[in-house]
């Protein structure tokens, strides 16, 4: 078995509990209330700034220039391809860019982001690979499972959304990070695999835990 196909087996649970969990469920059939989709997306730009990050932090640390310019334009991409689906969504509701960054930083949001921020700043190129999986991989399963009987009618209200992270490019990211990860783990540590295993359990949990921060539209409690 792959190492990419172990972190997914062990990770199980925490992901099926993803395609069940109320936010999801009504993102996909369009019965999510508006307010609640709105604090998500508020908050998943201030997530993509410091997922841009990582990668920026990834490039510098590949070991060949491939890999080096790939990360490059993934930091690219999560800023121009998946922030735009956000404005688009801001414009709706009439929020400028700068409007939408201006939201404070929810506490599960804050703590996902610190996860990633320190250990691709104090790991390897494979520490942080690893530790951004789930991000990407995830929203492919979910993207795909809420598409799996078609793609939604142009009256459905977030219908963007899921044509974003059903596609076969966001798919395609995916993908090649598992290849990276599978081809750096081949010679690894079984110490090392293991640091790796919790690293990716912990972001598969805080993408659990989006959903429900999203759901609940968490807020600092002092």
């Amino acid at each position: 078995m792959k190492f990419s196909q172990h972190l997914r087996s062990v990770a199980e649970p925490i992901w099926a509990a993803q395609l069940t969990h109320p936010f999801v469920v009504g993102l996909g059939d369009g019965t999510l209330p508006e307010r609640k989709f709105k604090y998500y997306i508020l908050q998943d730009a201030l997530f993509l700034t410091d997922l841009a990050q990582l990668f920026g932090v990834a490039a510098t640390k590949a070991p060949d220039a491939a890999s080096t310019s790939r990360f490059t334009k993934l930091a690219e991409d999560t800023l121009v391809v998946e922030r735009s689906l956000h404005e688009t969504y801001g414009k709706r509701w009439k929020l400028t860019s700068q409007q939408m960054v201006r939201v404070p930083m929810a506490p599960t949001n804050y703590a996902y982001t610190r996860h990633l921020l320190h250990i691709a700043q104090n790991g390897s190129v494979l520490d942080a690979t690893v530790v951004a999986l789930p991000c990407a991989w995830i929203y492919c399963v979910v993207g795909q499972h809420l598409l799996r009987k078609g793609k939604p009618p142009k009256s459905h209200p977030y219908r963007d959304w899921l044509l974003l992270y059903a596609s076969p490019e966001f798919a395609e990211v995916g993908e090649w990070m598992r290849e990276k990860v599978d081809a750096w783990t081949e010679k690894a540590s079984e110490e090392e695999k293991a640091r790796l295993e919790q690293a990716f359990i912990n972001s598969s949990r805080y993408e659990w835990m989006f959903w429900e921060m999203a759901w609940n539209e968490e807020s600092w409690p002092v």
